[in-house]
């Protein structure tokens, strides 16, 4: 399994000509995850797509810890655009999607097999930055924001 830039993993990392996604890895299709037509099931991107961004927003906090996670999944939706077959290795990235709201912000995500640009599937994530002490929605800390603005990418380039 590989997780960091994308420049690290092996191979072409992009369908379209946008620049590289901040943070990719790789995953193994295990016999569990496969439905009654011999395809990846459908809800097992979810959980791809939770490990993904851990990835990326735990090293924007300093922290490896989820516990410290400071943010609400509001809405998840992922758009299913190819079968995924037992034992193929897909390539998961993360990127957040431009323009940012004051307190939300939008985390696309996409997935291939390694050995080929077509893209299996497509996600997105609406994140709320939230203090849990005070049970509240709270603006994007000045910190992150800068980080999620440089890594940000269009989302209709990417057919949201």
């Amino acid at each position: 399994m590989t997780v960091g830039r994308p420049e690290d993993v092996p191979g072409p990392v992009t369908d379209s000509p946008s620049r590289p996604w901040p943070v990719s890895r790789r995953f193994y299709v295990p016999y569990h995850d496969i439905d009654v037509l011999n395809h990846l099931n459908h809800a097992a991107y979810f959980v791809l797509m939770e490990t993904l961004r851990c990835d990326y927003y735990l090293p924007l906090l300093g922290t490896t810890d989820p516990a410290r996670i400071d943010m609400i999944v509001a809405e998840a939706t992922c758009r299913y655009l190819a079968p995924v077959e037992y034992g193929t290795e897909l390539l998961g990235e993360i990127a957040p999607a431009r323009p940012l709201g004051r307190t939300s912000f939008t985390l696309l995500y996409r997935f291939r097999r390694t050995d080929s640009p077509v893209v299996t599937a497509r996600g997105r994530t609406v994140i709320v930055s939230f203090d849990y002490a005070k049970g509240v929605k709270r603006e994007i800390p000045p910190e992150r924001r800068a980080a999620l603005e440089r890594d940000g990418v269009d989302p209709a380039s990417e057919g949201w």
